[in-house]
């Protein structure tokens, strides 16, 4: 099946993200390593300026825009980091940015989306409320709609991560990668299975938001009701056509993991590899510690795809499960 991104999309689109962002560090944990059984890799994509992954894709994407686009603005929605992806890359581009969130969005996230320039607009109770909203917005108003999974552009960029992993770790066995609406899985099989379709590359997703998981279990693309999850980057109940039909075809399998699951393994993190993830970035660790018989003795790479938790919740976190993995 011919993709509409394609290895060479990715490298195209590092010759813009690199002239904006580091390269991020892939940290061998001993710690980590001997908790699990095998060489464990944690991609440490917490680092970037605007604490997650998803700046890659935003910074490709928006560099791309005509110049009517870029006159007009851009809209969007997201939980955070998507948000904070479009208003960083706007802000470099001189690009008016709005962003709808939903309402019990992290402060800390508006806050950032807010300085880096952006008009943050807080509607619904959840992310598929406010992609509506924004989606309302855009036909409304003529603005460039930028969708956080149904954009080639987007998902190029968040591909130049995985290239750092394949050229970091060429003789990776598996990745491990958290999966919300599905642009860094997708960016992750496209990669990995492009320079060596032996690597295996399993998703994760929240119990409490398992839409893309049921979707790939039934073939089909299945809602669900809520998405009851802390871990914001996986809170979505609607799986988007473009990034499950790549997981689809190219993932090798996704794996649930808990609530607890994730809050433990936020403080595993903190205590193996000195790193702050929010809940999604946890959320490959615990999948690790879920299926560490699996992975034994192979070489794994975890992506820690964000690191914007509140201290707040860090505190609560400690207080509940008061131990890591």
């Amino acid at each position: 099946m011919t993709w509409p991104v394609t290895l060479l999309d990715v490298f195209e689109a590092r010759r813009v993200v690199g002239r904006h962002l580091p390269r991020t560090p892939l940290v061998r944990s001993e710690a980590l390593s001997q908790r699990l059984g095998c060489e464990a890799y944690v991609k440490c994509e917490n680092l970037l300026p605007t604490g997650a992954f998803k700046v890659r894709g935003g910074i490709n994407l928006i560099s791309r825009l005509s110049r009517e686009e870029r006159e007009r603005g851009v809209i969007t929605a997201s939980t955070g980091n998507h948000g904070q992806s479009v208003a960083y890359a706007s802000s470099i581009f001189g690009v008016k940015a709005t962003i709808y969130v939903p309402k019990n969005t992290s402060p800390l996230k508006v806050e950032a989306m807010r300085r880096f320039g952006a008009t943050v607009k807080l509607y619904g109770s959840d992310f598929d409320e406010a992609r509506v909203k924004a989606e309302e917005e855009a036909e409304r108003e003529g603005l460039r709609y930028v969708h956080p999974a149904n954009e080639p552009l987007l998902i190029a960029g968040v591909g130049t991560l995985y290239l750092e992993v394949m050229e970091d770790l060429p003789d990776v066995d598996v990745i491990i990668v958290p999966i919300g609406v599905g642009s860094g899985a997708s960016a992750a099989c496209i990669v990995a299975k492009s320079i060596n379709p032996r690597v295996e590359v399993i998703g994760v997703q929240a119990e409490r938001a398992p839409a893309v998981y049921l979707s790939w279990k039934e073939g089909r693309i299945v809602e669900t009701p809520s998405a009851d999850t802390f871990a914001e980057g996986l809170a979505t109940r609607v799986p988007f056509q473009l990034t499950l039909s790549i997981i689809n075809e190219l993932i090798d399998d996704i794996v649930l993991v808990s609530e607890e699951e994730m809050k433990r393994a936020i403080l595993t993190l903190l205590e193996t590899v000195h790193q702050l993830a929010e809940g999604a970035g946890a959320a490959s660790t615990a999948a690790a510690f879920r299926i560490k018989d699996r992975i034994r003795g192979k070489r794994v790479v975890l992506i820690l795809t964000g690191g914007n938790l509140p201290l707040q919740t860090l505190r609560e976190i400690i207080m509940e499960v008061g131990r890591p993995l």
